[in-house]
């Protein structure tokens, strides 16, 4: 509880962000086990009696990384917290294309890091699949408000398509990334809008 307590204070958040931002970033590029408490702490400039008095343990520090990771994606494409017409997933899937057409992409999606390294961790995995979950809700979320607007079959699934959609993204995602080609992404979200347009009345 004081942990959690002296997070609160602006100097307290401001440690603990440094010290997750420094995490996220180094797990990004070496991977979870090729990232130690002393890298980042380097990284952070905070100091070890810090670290622990926020985290715990290093999977503590894992599951704060998660939820960062989470906020930026989320971060990226807006539209995907406001979806209630069709234009709206068009908007949502533009915003996904637009983050890996910029220089340096199509870049890795830092979930499908985790999930490809710690799938079978079973205290890690199942807070990765939290992440996936929480963002497929808000795809299930307009899908549902179509349906309640008659634009979306009403014998259908929101939370399956949700799930349908999230698939088509992670291979695409990933398949961009491995051939530094993003046509893998523009297909993948072509199909996933194809699939959800098929249960349109």
């Amino acid at each position: 509880m004081e942990a959690q307590a002296a997070a609160t204070t602006a100097r307290g958040k401001r440690t603990r962000d440094a010290i997750v931002d420094a995490a996220a970033q180094l797990m990004y590029v070496h991977g979870v086990a090729g990232t130690s408490v002393d890298k980042v702490l380097a990284a952070s400039g905070a100091g070890k009696s810090q670290m622990y008095h926020y985290f715990k343990n290093k999977e503590q520090l894992v599951a704060a990384v998660i939820d960062r990771y989470l906020e930026r994606i989320l971060a990226n494409q807006p539209a995907i917290f406001e979806l209630s017409s069709w234009a709206d997933f068009d908007t949502w899937t533009e915003q996904i294309l637009d983050i890996h057409r910029r220089p340096g992409g199509p870049v890795a999606c830092p979930l499908g890091n985790l999930a490809g390294e710690l799938g079978d961790n079973p205290t890690i995995a199942p807070l990765v699949d939290r992440a996936y979950r929480t963002w497929e809700s808000y795809l299930e979320r307009g899908l549902t408000i179509l349906r309640d607007k008659g634009e979306l079959a009403p014998d259908a699934d929101p939370a399956r398509l949700a799930q349908a959609a999230m698939t088509s993204v992670q291979g695409g995602l990933l398949l961009a990334h491995v051939r530094h080609d993003i046509t893998a992404l523009e297909d993948a979200l072509r199909i996933a809008l194809t699939h959800l347009h098929s249960f349109r009345p």
